[in-house]
């Protein structure tokens, strides 16, 4: 693939937008190709082969459009679908997971980390397994959130309800002397402000998606792949379901004035 190429970004719905507003911001000069899979999510209960075998489905739709790189921003999709997924490809592909484990390894001081997640983020130990490779002395306290993701889908971002069912979630974590939280699903920096209050101003969130940014650009670069074109690209979003309500969400996260996208029936992938 050339350099001016695309990226491939996929999550199981609305929250990889908190990756793709990233990349936008360090990568200006990179057109992205968003795909979220709004008609299957939430992915958090599902198991490894049925999340295997979407993500399949939805790389195999993104190399139709000539993409260079894909990126994974979904923590269930890169917990239990990467290490299969990227055995058969040709192009670099990263994940959310690694990122995340990584920044926030940096930032505790008292080498206890929170993190919240889907059901199967957490069961999937990934978080733990990989902060323990950077320092074994580090205790990995999980959670999972199973409400947070539809809250979010639903754009109840601000509502009392998300207020109520962040207190019930995260009350354990506070009372277990955590330093740091790892926002462990691609929706859930949506809900920053709501958790930044919940657990108060000793807590350090760690938000995997500027990470994962970040480690694009490296990637990137070391590959050659740096698009060459002015900034501001233009960028493709596709659904699998309801294109309206997508693309309002779409454009308030993003601070875009519109955006327009298409539906994709993905399974035929």
């Amino acid at each position: 693939m050339g350099h001016d190429a695309a990226i491939g970004v996929f999550d199981s719905g609305v929250g990889g937008l908190t990756v793709a507003k990233a990349i936008m911001a360090a990568l200006p000069k990179e057109r992205i190709i968003y795909f979220g899979d709004t008609a299957r999510v939430p992915y958090g209960g599902k198991s490894r082969e049925t999340v295997t075998k979407y993500t399949e489905q939805i790389i195999r739709f993104l190399l139709t459009k000539e993409v260079k790189a894909l990126v994974i921003a979904c923590n269930t999709m890169s917990a239990l679908a990467l290490d299969t997924v990227e055995k058969n490809l040709s192009i670099p592909i990263i994940g959310v997971v690694k990122p995340g484990a990584l920044a926030a390894s940096k930032v505790t001081k008292n080498k206890r980390i929170g993190v919240i997640a889907t059901e199967s983020t957490i069961s999937s130990g990934l978080y733990v397994h990989y902060i323990g490779q950077i320092d074994p002395e580090i205790e990995v306290l999980g959670k999972a959130c199973p409400l947070f993701c539809p809250l979010v889908e639903e754009g109840m971002l601000s509502d009392p309800v998300t207020t109520e069912m962040a207190k019930r979630y995260l009350d354990g974590l506070i009372h277990q002397d955590i330093d740091t939280l790892i926002l462990g699903c691609t929706h859930y920096p949506l809900l920053t402000e709501t958790i930044a209050e919940v657990v108060g101003k000793q807590v350090t969130l760690v938000n995997p998606a500027y990470e994962t940014a970040k480690e694009l650009k490296e990637l990137l670069k070391s590959e050659a792949l740096l698009a060459q074109q002015p900034e501001n690209a233009s960028h493709s979003f596709y659904v699998s379901d309801s294109v309206e309500k997508f693309q309002s969400f779409a454009a308030r996260i993003l601070h875009l004035d519109a955006v327009s996208a298409e539906n994709i029936h993905i399974e035929e992938y």
